[in-house]
């Protein structure tokens, strides 16, 4: 429930309520989170999301994944507990328990042919899933509730590897270097990345002995599922599939002596937003208007760089 949701409901409710409570069943599920439930809506709650209730509270009683592995010894009752204690249920750990929300029905919406939401699907298809390596161990490790995604570096860094190789060791001026670049996700589960949101962009030059980039020698890949800003239509789908693997291959006449091709993977984890944003305000954000301006600033800032190596050449 970021300033770019709260600014979006704000019109909204007014115009498709539908929509919005739509959106409501995921990012702020409570009763008491709805605003069509007047005498126990709270709006600060609402603001908060997904809380840890949305999780762990049915029709009042607490529920929770088995302890760990404990030293033989007297479990305390339940009375002696907060709350009573709680239901321990294996469901907690399994990934089935995650696609509630990150999975579209099978006939829920898509573009060319594809769920925009189809994550839990993607993992099962996945070697993490033949091995045994559900949602929780890497998005949830030691059961901590970090969430760790597309917008954490560290993250990212831990799932992917970069593999930058070139033809020989070394060129002459008037050589065509040949690099090639190969980005495989060993410690990813599903597609990389596999919403529609992110961008990932490889991209190659020429650098001469300063460091200063040659003219026109800059060649880029992007690995994305690119759609429109009106989820219209798909544009086009260059993700890496889970065990799968993407190749750059990089050509460039060497002009010089002293040169060195410097590759940069950069993560753009809000890409889509960015330009939704930008398109929402330049149209009209309504009364939402300050939220969506305070949502577009933050997706500007959440950019990192994966991957950045620079390899003589001549």
């Amino acid at each position: 429930m970021g300033p770019g949701l709260t600014g979006q409901l704000v019109e909204l409710w007014r115009t498709d309520a539908e929509s919005a409570r739509l959106c409501l069943t995921c990012h702020a599920p409570l009763a008491e989170q709805q605003p069509e439930n007047r005498k126990i809506f709270d709006a600060a709650l609402q603001r908060e999301g997904l809380v840890c209730a949305a999780c762990h509270v049915r029709e009042h009683r607490r529920f929770g994944p088995p302890h760990r592995e404990q030293p033989a010894q007297a479990s305390p009752k339940p009375a002696s507990l907060p709350h009573g204690g709680a239901t321990r249920s294996p469901a907690f750990m399994a990934s089935e328990f995650c696609s509630s929300c990150h999975q579209f029905d099978a006939d829920g919406f898509a573009l060319n042919g594809k769920l925009l939401e189809n994550t839990y699907e993607e993992w099962k298809a996945s070697p993490a899933a033949a091995r045994g390596v559900q949602c929780q161990g890497c998005h949830m490790p030691d059961r901590r509730h970090l969430w760790r995604g597309i917008h954490d570096a560290d993250m990212v860094r831990s799932g992917v590897a970069v593999d930058v190789a070139t033809e020989r060791p070394r060129y002459r001026p008037g050589d065509e270097v040949r690099v090639q670049i190969t980005l495989t996700t060993p410690g990813v589960g599903h597609h990389f990345p596999t919403y529609v949101t992110p961008r990932v962009v490889v991209r190659a030059v020429l650098v001469d002995s300063a460091g200063r980039e040659v003219p026109t020698s800059a060649g880029e890949r992007v690995i994305a599922r690119e759609v429109s800003p009106d989820l219209s239509r798909e544009l086009f789908d260059t993700r890496i599939p889970a065990g799968g693997r993407f190749t750059f291959d990089y050509r460039r006449r060497a002009d010089r002596p002293g040169l060195s091709v410097r590759v940069r993977v950069t993560v753009y984890p809000d890409h889509f937003y960015t330009g939704f944003f930008e398109s929402l305000l330049g149209s009209g954000a309504g009364r939402g208007r300050a939220e969506i301006q305070k949502a577009l600033d933050a997706t500007r800032r959440s950019t990192f760089e994966l991957y950045r190596r620079d390899i003589p050449l001549t």
